[in-house]
């Protein structure tokens, strides 16, 4: 079987708890979707949270890992989409393409105000939360929510 190549990417900027990682790694592992994680990360990427939340994902994983937003932006190739509960949009009106990367910052903070800044406006999306308590979801709720749509979008679902 031919590997499947993967319509988009999940990138995280300095996540800060290990078992949301843990469960983004599955998610990508899950889907066929490559992981970039952007340091500093205050946890090592073998620390035991980390393997408990992604179960025996880890080796499925196309894990690769930058040391700054500068490093990762040399390499990247396509559109990035940052989600951010300050976006305009909503991820579901995203025109995305096959090569886009889903950019997520980190739980307390998001992202340095100079990556949000060298995203476009028009690519900062937000997930819609109607409830009255909806400020913020889970880190790997909202990247799952954001990949499978984008996935949706791009016929990449079986």
């Amino acid at each position: 079987m031919e590997p499947m190549i993967a319509p988009v990417a999940i990138v995280l900027h300095s996540p800060r708890i290990a078992q949301n990682a843990g469960a983004v790694g599955r998610v990508c592992a899950a889907t066929g979707v490559p992981l970039h994680i952007i340091r500093p990360v205050p946890f090592r990427l073998d620390d035991k949270a980390l393997r408990r939340a992604g179960m025996d994902y880890w080796p499925h994983v196309d894990l690769r890992i930058h040391d700054s937003f500068i490093d990762f932006a040399e390499v990247a190739s396509g559109r990035l989409w940052l989600f951010t509960t300050r976006g305009k949009r909503s991820h579901i009106d995203a025109s995305y393409e096959a090569g886009d990367y889903l950019f997520f910052g980190n739980e307390p903070h998001g992202v340095p105000d100079e990556v949000r800044a060298a995203i476009p406006p028009e690519q900062h999306l937000r997930i819609p939360m109607p409830g009255p308590a909806g400020r913020s979801l889970n880190l790997a709720t909202s990247v799952a929510v954001g990949l499978y749509e984008a996935m949706r979008c791009l016929n990449a679902l079986p």
